[in-house]
Formats: C-alpha cells, structure tokens, sequence
C-alpha cells in the first residue's frame, strides 16, 4: 500500500463514491471516464437519494482500495470535506480536495495522494474531467525527501488494532 505508483500507466482502476451532493458529478464523470475506457467500480450510491450521507460511500471508497478491488478513488460531496476526513481514516489511503490542476498534480507528486476528493458545490463536470486527467496522469512520487515523508506516515499513525483491521476489515 505505502508503494505509489502512476495509475495512468498501469490502467489503474478507479473507484468512485459520492453523497447526494456529489450524485450528479460522480455519475458524468464515472460514464466519461467509462467511454474513454477507464475501468470504473462504482461504491454507491446506486440512484440519487437527498438522505445520503457521505461516511458510507468513503469508506466504501477506502475499503475498495484497501481490499485491492480498485487502485485508486474518487470521492464528491458537497465541500468535498467530509470525504476526506472519511477517507483518511483509512490506512493506506491518503485522500485531499483538489480545486486546481496545480493542485491534483502536486497533491499525487508530492503526497501520493491515491483519492482525488472533489467538491459537488464547486466543481462543474470540465472542471472534474480537468483535475481528474492532472491527478490519474501525474508523475509518482520520486523525489527521497517525499518518498520519506509518505513512508513515515504508516508507523506514525498506527494503532493498537490496525493489523486486526488490516486483516479483518469487518472487525
């Protein structure tokens, strides 16, 4: 997991998630990406529903990465904030919005960032086909100095249960 990789050149497969805020957005999205054959897995929801609530499809997200079903994810809400607190949870997966390319570019090359979190609100679907190209397609991480910060991130966050839940997610 702590391995990053470029997802463009490995055809990584994406998982998506989204709350009623970002519905609309993950379903453009997931068919343009579809299209130009980028292998989805969708983690729900499945139909538009305004109750929705944004824990349950981050970490649907997380878990699918974290089982090996998907390489890397997508998430929207409204603010986008609640999926990365979501997300983060997780080890092993390390989630951030991103509003610009810039951004997307240097949160994947600097930080390995393996969830690209996108605001509902703020983001139009040219926008997110925009920063989701400058995140799938960016270089890996292969500066030492960023590789050593991404690997120190697991040891210094592990807990007394991790390997259980690493194990056994459903524990």
């Amino acid at each position: 997991m702590n391995e990053v990789q470029s997802f463009a050149a490995s055809s990584a497969a994406v998982a998506f998630g989204a709350d009623h805020g970002g519905f609309a957005l993950k379903e453009a999205l997931m068919n343009r990406l579809r299209a130009e054959g980028i292998k989805v897995v969708d983690c729900g929801p499945s139909a538009y529903d305004p109750a929705d609530d944004y824990p349950v499809y981050g970490a649907a997200v997380a878990r699918a990465i974290v089982r090996g079903e998907a390489d890397c994810g997508v998430l929207v809400c409204r603010t986008g904030c609640g999926m990365v607190i979501t997300a983060n949870r997780f080890h092993g997966i390390r989630a951030a919005q991103a509003d610009t390319v810039e951004e997307a570019r240097k949160y994947r090359d600097h930080n390995g960032i393996n969830v690209l979190v996108l605001s509902g609100d703020h983001t139009d679907e040219d926008q997110a086909m925009e920063l989701f190209r400058a995140w799938y397609s960016a270089a890996p991480v292969s500066e030492e100095r960023h590789c050593r910060r991404i690997g120190s991130i697991e040891p210094l966050t592990y807990d007394d249960i991790a390997a259980l839940r690493a194990a056994d997610p459903e524990i």
